[in-house]
């Protein structure tokens, strides 16, 4: 009996402890704020995550697009309590290209100029851009045979988006683009147009049941 008092003390301050936890996550309207309260609240797991509409197709991440900004949804197990909070919904523009990369970094700007122009009368005479991707691009764009997925303002140099993304190209049009700050010498072909795509970012926050 004298167990079941004190256990009974402490409901209405577990309780009054969850409600102030949750009216903080409520007041959080900006990454910033997130930010912050992640910081303070070191003990539970907190994260911020960016969910995009075209490479985000869980249920979970169904769930989190149809609830508006602001929004809440819990996930609750034996052990712990999770909390998701849309912070900010926007429409992004993406794009999608198929490009090869001729790196400098390992030799002159006009080696690589010179290379990038035997590849461009070589696509030029018939050859597939994906195979001469495949064999002639550097990183991970020769493993993808050039495609890019899609990507946004920023993902990218900026003396990419600057000729690729400002500039108009039509749809299967070959372009160059001469990053020099970065040594690389890019051949690009634009094979989707801007297409905004939604996005949310989300305070993911974790905390264990007592």
């Amino acid at each position: 009996m004298k167990h079941l008092f004190t256990l009974l003390l402490f409901i209405p301050l577990f309780s009054f402890s969850q409600d102030a936890f949750e009216q903080q996550l409520d007041s959080i309207s900006t990454s910033e704020e997130a930010t912050s309260f992640i910081k303070e609240n070191r003990s539970s797991k907190g994260k911020l995550f960016t969910f995009n509409k075209a490479k985000h197709k869980t249920r979970l991440a169904n769930d989190l697009f149809n609830l508006s900004k602001g929004g809440k949804k819990v996930i609750r197990t034996d052990f712990k309590k999770t909390y998701y909070k849309v912070i900010d919904k926007a429409e992004v523009d993406y794009y999608k290209f198929n490009i090869i990369v001729i790196d400098a970094s390992k030799s002159s700007n006009k080696e690589a100029i010179s290379k990038r122009n035997k590849v461009l009368a070589q696509y030029h005479e018939g050859y597939r851009f994906k195979d001469l991707a495949r064999h002639h691009s550097s990183g991970n764009t020769a493993k993808t045979k050039g495609d890019t997925g899609w990507i946004k303002a920023g993902d990218m140099s900026a003396a990419f988006d600057a000729v690729a993304l400002n500039e108009n190209h039509g749809i299967n049009d070959v372009f160059t683009v001469d990053d020099i700050e970065n040594k690389k010498y890019y051949l690009a072909i634009k094979t989707e147009n801007r297409t905004p795509i939604e996005e949310i970012t989300v305070l993911k926050f974790t905390e264990d049941i007592e």
